[in-house]
């Protein structure tokens, strides 16, 4: 297998209004949270948190295009969202290769993302992959 035990992988992210409307019209998630300034205001945040899934969809690019190989799936994949994610932030994903499995082509990365802004991490968790013949 080309993947080493304990190999880095790093790439960066931005939250764009592209990004943001992308997700939207396909998950039709309209909560208020999210769409809405004022409500996001007043439940203490200081603007419209963007929605966590665009993290999945984020790691979801990191396997399928930044990966020296592309013969890989996805079989599993866990998140834990620690801060939230505003518009026009920029995360920097690190992902380190946590157990290669030869017997059953899988591999599998622990996460993180980091916000540049404040280099506070925003999420982390595990994503397995198999790896096709």
């Amino acid at each position: 297998m080309i993947f080493t035990e304990g190999q880095v992988y790093t790439h960066t992210f931005h939250v764009t209004q592209e990004v943001y409307d992308s997700f939207q019209v396909c998950s039709q998630d309209r909560n208020p949270l999210h769409t809405n300034e004022a409500f996001a205001r007043a439940k203490g945040f200081p603007d419209r948190v963007m929605y966590g899934n665009i993290l999945n969809a984020f790691v979801s690019f990191f396997i399928g295009e930044c990966l020296e190989i592309k013969n890989v799936m996805i079989q599993s994949q866990s998140i834990n969202f620690k801060k939230p994610v505003f518009m026009n932030d920029t995360l920097d994903l690190t992902a380190k290769v946590d157990g290669i499995y030869d017997s059953v082509n899988t591999v599998e990365f622990k996460f993180a993302f980091a916000n540049i802004k404040n280099g506070v991490m925003v999420a982390n968790g595990k994503v397995s992959i198999s790896v096709m013949p």
